[in-house]
């Protein structure tokens, strides 16, 4: 069974059910995993390579810049795509360099398989996120959507849970190449739940050839630029605080061992309850409202964050993650409804920024770490917040 039903031939909107959701979620959980799970041992790869917190930071987030360049790369090329093969054989050549990370001690290479990661992941997530919008009618898309958000948040939890007890108990060579497994275990779940769908998967681009301009018309339209902006800011405040958190978390006062600093991403818990309601909240509020809130519970979480205490500090991180993760869904959602064409560009570019700002949080939170601090982080973490909620102003409901 596919993850849609197919509602009429003319008429090729989908409708979503519980099942469906799963799927979705499982996909994109599988799809994300190892984004952030390097997150979870970044003081251990500290140690392991001898650098500094900023060096090894900037190289565990250097997955973001191939998660951006592989989106650009959709943007351009991605119209007659096949969404499916695309998404599964991304996740089979994951799988390589993730593998490769178990064997290297040198951070240049450790830096380039990242981003390796990267363009495996993008690709394959662009291409499933161009496959929900073309498949299923506007009315579920922002539901499948969420959905799929709330498979990367699991993977948020569950990665970076898994790789601090992986690489506190059997070492980090051993961390890697579980995760490999588990990217061959997404390619077989795509196979399996998408196999059946094939003459449906290029509805968009069929017969058309593709087109270098494609990115011309998501440029063009000024909420799918406001979208695009504020995916770069969401993801700038997240890579940048669950990176440099963990610094904070294990030095005094605070000194949480690899193996509790793991538990402390059961933060992320309540945004796998929250996430899922991203659809409803933008059909009570609205994208621009609904954003402009989620993104407020950020700015409250990050003002605990400076906090000497450690409980404080978690309901912080909490907010955090529930404000970004539900303003990233509702984030996306908008540009599947405001994209009227050129889905695969609008998605691609979308992820592009995205993906930019993480790359941009990784860099810029890193230098202002280890010149300035922790709570100027979170001053940094702070006005970027705030800049999305001014752009976020700028947002309307597209037309039905």
């Amino acid at each position: 069974m596919t993850v849609e039903k197919v509602a009429a031939r003319r008429h090729p909107a989908m409708t979503a059910h519980a099942w469906h959701y799963g799927v979705i979620a499982l996909i994109a959980f599988l799809t994300l995993v190892d984004l952030f799970a390097a997150q979870a041992i970044l003081p251990s790869l500290v140690k392991e390579f001898d650098v500094s917190p900023a060096a090894m930071g900037f190289a565990v987030n250097a997955s973001t810049f191939g998660m951006a360049a592989a989106g650009l790369a959709v943007a351009f090329f991605g119209r007659n795509l096949d969404r499916r093969n695309g998404i599964w054989i991304s996740l089979v050549i994951l799988a390589l360099p993730t593998t490769l990370l178990a064997f290297t001690h040198d951070l240049t290479l450790f830096a380039v398989l990242r981003v390796a990661q990267g363009v495996c992941m993008a690709t394959a997530f662009t291409l499933t996120m161009a496959y929900l919008a073309e498949h299923f009618e506007a009315g579920a898309a922002t539901g499948v959507l969420a959905a799929y958000v709330t498979g990367n948040v699991a993977s948020n939890f569950f990665g970076r849970l898994l790789s601090a007890a992986v690489a506190e108990t059997l070492g980090l060579s051993l961390n890697f190449l579980t995760f490999a497994g588990l990217n061959l275990a997404g390619a077989i779940v795509v196979w399996v739940t998408l196999s059946r769908n094939e003459d449906l998967l290029t509805t968009e681009s069929s017969g058309a050839a593709v087109s270098g301009g494609a990115w011309k018309l998501p440029l063009a339209d000024a909420q799918l630029r406001a979208s695009f902006a504020i995916g770069f800011l969401i993801l700038f405040v997240f890579i940048g605080t669950f990176t440099y958190v963990n610094f904070h978390l294990t030095a005094q006062p605070l000194s949480l061992s690899p193996m509790a600093l793991g538990l402390v991403y059961f933060v992320f818990l309540p945004s796998m309850v929250t996430t899922p309601l991203a659809g409803r909240l933008t059909t009570r509020l609205g994208a621009r409202h609904g954003i402009l809130a989620t993104l407020a519970l950020a700015v409250a979480g990050l003002a605990m964050l400076i906090s000497p205490s450690l409980p404080a500090v978690l309901a912080g991180l909490m907010l955090v993650a529930v404000g970004t993760f539900l303003a990233q869904a509702m984030a996306t959602g908008h540009v599947s409804r405001t994209a009227r064409s050129e889905r695969a560009a609008a998605s691609g570019i979308y992820l592009a920024s995205y993906y930019a700002g993480g790359l941009a949080g990784g860099f810029v939170l890193g230098i202002t770490y280890d010149g300035f601090g922790w709570n100027a982080c979170v001053a940094v973490l702070a006005a970027a917040t705030l800049v999305a909620m001014f752009v976020a102003r700028r947002l309307s409901s597209p037309d039905a």
